[in-house]
Order: C-alpha cells, then structure tokens, then sequence
C-alpha cells in the first residue's frame, strides 16, 4: 500500500473519531448519555451474538453495515426519532455528511462505505433488514437499562421501529420480552 493511501485511511479514521463524543438521547445506566460509538459497538456485538440464528445471512457484511449504519453522524450528530420532524431528510443530510467524511479515500473504499450504507437506509438486503431491525432493538434496550431523566418518554418506544422489529420470528419475540420492560417503566413513570 502506498503512503497516500496509508494517509488517506489514516485521515478518515482521524475524521470519525468524533463518533466517540456524538451523543444520543439515551442514557447509560450511570445516568451518563450514551454515544453513538457506544450503540454501534453494541448493535454489532448483537449481530454476532444471534449469528447462529441466521446461518444463511452474510454475519461479516450485517457487522459491516452495523459498523457504517451512523457514521454520518459524526457531523451532523444523532436527531432522536422523538425529534425529528416529518418532512425532513435526514437521511439525505446524513450521506452527504458521510461522503464528506470519506473523501480522503480511494474511490473503491469509498464506494464500499457508501454502498454499505445505502444498503442500510434502503434495507434491500436481508442482512441491511437485519441490522435495521436489531438497530431498533439495541436503542429500546437500552432505553430500558439507562438512567433516563425524569420527562423520559417511554410510551413512545412501544410502538418505534415496529416495521423493522417485525423483521422475522426472532426480532418479533426479542422486541416482546424489551417491551414488557418498557411497560413495566410506563407504568412506574406515570
């Protein structure tokens, strides 16, 4: 590899650092909010927790995505699904950001990093599906484990990402067993 390949890797590497200090609207059970950093490591280490359960599924490009799924937010940060407001393209503003922060590299890395992540916001594949789904899981889970303030809206987690979560048997009974937790927190927060 050359040395302005080695650079280019090195700089973006250098430019998703932030990701660590991007901050979601969940909280640790410290009470600490979570970074995105924080959600990605767990959301990959879901993927290879119930890998057995996919066998036909591609578990090294479900880690990929998982990996790439929020990269962008690096720059423009997490928007909350309580948050965002219907009309907007985040998504639009998420790849942009996205392939700002991939430009140092070679078009082939580039591509791949994109194409992993249209793959993901589009969710053509099964394992981009997938990842949708147990990206959903991860945030409810932790939405129920974290030290969330006071006017935490749990309700509203009973019904986010349902379209995602109902992606197979598994997801479906996961997301049950999350959500009794969330009722129980419903009711213990009103």
């Amino acid at each position: 590899m050359e040395d302005d390949e080695l650079t280019a890797r090195l700089d973006f590497l250098r430019a998703v650092e932030p990701l660590k200090d991007t901050l979601r609207s969940a909280y640790t059970a410290t009470g600490r909010p979570e970074s995105t950093a924080e959600h990605t490591w767990r959301l990959c280490l879901m993927a290879l927790l119930f890998e057995d359960h996919y066998p036909d599924l591609d578990i090294l490009k479900l880690i990929k995505i998982c990996i790439i799924h929020d990269l962008g937010e690096t720059i423009g940060g997490d928007i909350a699904a309580v948050d965002q407001v219907e009309g907007t393209n985040k998504n639009h503003e998420e790849r942009k950001d996205l392939e700002q922060l991939a430009s140092p590299l070679s078009a082939k890395i580039k591509e791949k990093i994109l194409s992993l992540w249209d793959e993901y916001e589009q969710a053509f594949s099964p394992e981009a599906k997938l990842a949708k789904a147990m990206d959903k899981l991860e945030t409810i889970l932790q939405h129920t484990q974290g030290k969330n303030p006071p006017e935490f809206d749990y309700g509203f987690n009973l019904d986010y990402g349902r379209k995602y979560t109902d992606y197979d048997d598994l997801t479906k009974r996961l997301r049950q067993f999350i959500d009794q937790d969330t009722k129980r927190l419903v009711q213990k927060n009103q």
